[in-house]
């Protein structure tokens, strides 16, 4: 595994890639925060990752993408992934966001779960979307609640703000 820290406008983000695909990203991904995940997800895939040597192969690609994304250049992340860090439903509903809820749109938990036929398992939804391993490029800041609200997010409500107004769902903030 290898890992590279990038700047965003949403701050510093940790990419992480094995051989397969990228397999996490990390928001906030300042030194001290970076350090735990890299030594959680060491022991959940049984190696620590080492940091990416410029050019690396396995995050040339991600790195490029997410600058393209942040630039508002890219609307669909078109990128390997590594599933290994999720399972059963959560990667069901996973896969089913990636998948069926594009660029500049939003679903509720509710409706996500009956998409992938357990329409009465919302909170497991906001479930899976607090352990989604690969957010932005599975977009969990898309999922909101039935009635308007944003929900929660792991990276933070002024994160998920942030992303939903560069995809144009949210106004931008004046300041």
């Amino acid at each position: 595994m290898q890992w590279s820290a990038v700047a965003s406008d949403i701050g510093p983000l940790l990419l992480v890639a094995t051989g397969t695909g990228l397999v996490s990203v990390v928001f906030h991904a300042r030194p001290a925060v970076r350090e735990k995940a890299l030594g959680a997800l060491g022991a959940r895939l049984g190696s620590v990752p080492v940091q990416a040597p410029p050019g690396s192969a396995r995050l040339t690609e991600p790195i490029r993408q997410f600058a393209a994304y942040f630039a508002g250049e890219l609307r669909a992340f078109a990128l390997e992934l590594d599933w290994s860090l999720t399972s059963g439903f959560n990667r069901e509903v996973l896969r089913e966001l990636a998948s069926g809820v594009p660029y500049g749109s939003v679903v509720g938990y509710g409706e996500l779960a009956g998409r992938v036929g357990q329409p009465g398992a919302a909170q497991a939804v906001g479930v899976a979307m607090g352990s989604n391993p690969l957010p932005v490029v599975v977009p969990c800041h898309r999922v909101v609640e039935s009635g308007g609200g944003l929900g929660g997010f792991g990276g933070g409500l002024e994160t998920k703000r942030q992303l939903l107004a560069l995809e144009g769902v949210l106004p931008q903030p004046l300041f």
